[in-house]
C-alpha cells in the first residue's frame, strides 16, 4: 500500500487517521485548546444530533459547523445512519425506516425528523465537513438473509439517490474535484458475504471516495469480526479510502489498520476517560511503545487505594498535560472527591494515546 493522505480544508494528514466523536459538536469537558494540546487532528460529528441543535439556520449562520465551533482541525460527519440502528431498529417506537428514508420521533420533545439520503448530504453539506457519509440501512450481523437482503437494497438505492444530491450540490456551488469533500458510502450485509460483495460491487459502480464497513459494530456490543473485516477490505478498490465506522478499541484499530483501513472514530476515548477509564502503554517511554505486543496497553482506574499515595504519572509513555504535571496521588484525591478537572485530565491523557496510537501506525506504512 502506497502511502496516501486525508485532505481536508486546512491541511492535510497521513493515513491512518482516528477522529474522536464530537457529537453535539464538543468533547465533553475540553476546550479546543485541550484538544490541539493532544494532537488529535480531527473530529466526528453527528447530522441528527446537529439538526435538532443547534439546528440548520445557526449552523448556517456562522458559515458551517468548524467557525460555530472553533476547530480548524479536519471534520467528518455521521449521516445520522447509526441512529437507523441504534434508536430505530432497537425500538420501533422512535420512529421507522421506509424506502424514502429514516423517519425519526425524538423522545421528550416530540419532534419528528424525516431525514432523507438527500436531505442527509444536502444538511452535511451545509455543515461544511471535509467528508459526508451517505446515509445507510442496516439490521444486525444476525439478522434473516430476507432482512439483510431489504437492507442491502434500500442502502444501495439511498447511495444512488445521496450521489445524485450531492453532486448536485456540487455543481451548484461550483466545487471543483479538489474543493469538494469526500463522499464515502458504506457496505452493509451482515455476516452474509454474498450480500457484503453484492454491495460492494453496486457501490463501487455508482462511484465514491472510500467505503465504509458497516453495521458489524453497531448493534448488541458485537466484537469485530476480523475475518469479515478482511473479506470487505478484499473488496474495495485501492485506490479508495476505507472507513472502520464505530470501531475504537487500540488492539481492534491495529489489526484494522494491518488489513488496509484508513479511517476509525469512536466515543470510546472521550467516554472512559470521563467514566476513570485510562489506557496506559506498557513502555517506559513513548520511543519504547511496541504495538506487536499482545498486551500492548492496560486499563488505569485512578481511584483505588493503592495510588493514594504515588508520587509517579500516570504514564512515563504519555506527554500529556496530566502525565506531565500531575501524580497519580492527586489524580486519585481529585477523582474521589469528584471534581470535574478529573474528567479533564483523564480524557485528555486518553485522546493523546490515541494520536500517539495513530503516529506509531504511520510509521509503519511505507513512504
Amino acid at each position: 500500500m502506497s502511502a496516501r493522505y486525508f485532505s481536508y480544508r486546512n491541511g492535510k494528514m497521513k493515513l491512518p487517521v482516528f477522529f474522536p466523536d464530537a457529537t453535539r459538536a464538543v468533547v465533553r469537558t475540553l476546550d479546543f485548546q485541550d484538544i490541539y494540546s493532544t494532537k488529535t487532528e480531527g473530529l466526528l460529528v453527528n447530522t441528527l444530533h446537529l439538526m435538532v441543535n443547534p439546528g440548520e439556520e445557526v449552523i448556517k449562520s456562522f458559515g458551517g459547523i468548524a467557525p460555530f465551533m472553533g476547530w480548524s482541525g479536519a471534520l467528518i460527519s455521521d449521516s445520522g445512519g447509526f441512529q437507523v440502528g441504534s434508536l430505530i431498529k432497537k425500538n420501533p417506537k422512535l420512529g421507522r425506516v421506509v424506502d424514502s428514508g429514516a423517519i425519526f420521533r425524538l423522545p421528550g420533545s416530540g419532534q419528528v425528523i424525516n431525514l432523507t439520503p438527500e436531505e442527509s448530504v444536502r444538511f452535511q453539506m451545509n455543515l461544511g465537513v471535509d467528508m459526508v457519509v451517505v446515509l445507510d440501512d442496516f439490521d444486525a450481523p444476525d439478522s434473516s438473509e430476507d432482512k439483510l437482503k431489504k437492507s442491502v437494497e434500500r442502502t444501495i438505492s439511498w447511495a444512488m439517490r445521496s450521489k445524485k444530491e450531492f453532486l448536485k450540490i456540487c455543481k451548484h456551488r461550483k466545487l471543483s474535484e479538489s474543493k469538494r469533500p469526500y463522499i464515502l458510502g458504506v457496505i452493509q450485509g451482515g455476516r452474509n458475504k454474498k450480500l457484503r460483495q453484492y454491495c460492494a460491487r453496486e457501490l463501487i459502480k455508482i462511484g465514491f471516495d472510500g467505503l465504509g464497513y458497516g453495521g458489524e459494530e453497531k448493534i448488541g456490543g458485537v466484537k469485530v469480526n476480523y475475518n469479515l473485516a478482511k473479506f470487505v477490505a478484499s473488496l474495495v478498490p485501492k485506490e479508495y479510502l476505507l472507513y472502520a465506522l464505530g470501531v475504537g478499541k487500540p488492539e481492534d484499530i491495529v489489526a484494522l489498520s494491518k488489513i488496509g483501513f484508513d479511517i476509525f472514530d469512536c466515543v470510546l476515548p472521550t467516554r472512559d476517560g470521563r467514566h476513570r477509564r485510562l489506557y496506559v502503554y506498557r513502555a517506559d517511554s513513548i520511543d519504547r511503545i511496541d504495538l506487536s505486543r499482545k498486551d500492548f496497553y492496560y486499563y488505569y482506574v485512578p481511584d483505588k487505594i493503592k495510588y493514594a499515595k504515588s508520587k509517579m504519572s500516570v504514564s512515563m509513555a504519555c506527554d500529556c498535560l496530566l502525565c506531565k504535571n500531575y501524580t497519580r496521588a492527586y489524580l486519585h484525591h481529585i477523582t474521589k472527591i469528584n471534581d470535574t478537572l478529573s474528567m479533564r485530565l483523564g480524557t485528555m491523557h486518553n485522546l493523546r494515546f490515541y494520536s500517539l496510537l495513530i503516529e506509531k501506525l504511520r510509521m509503519r506504512r511505507p513512504g
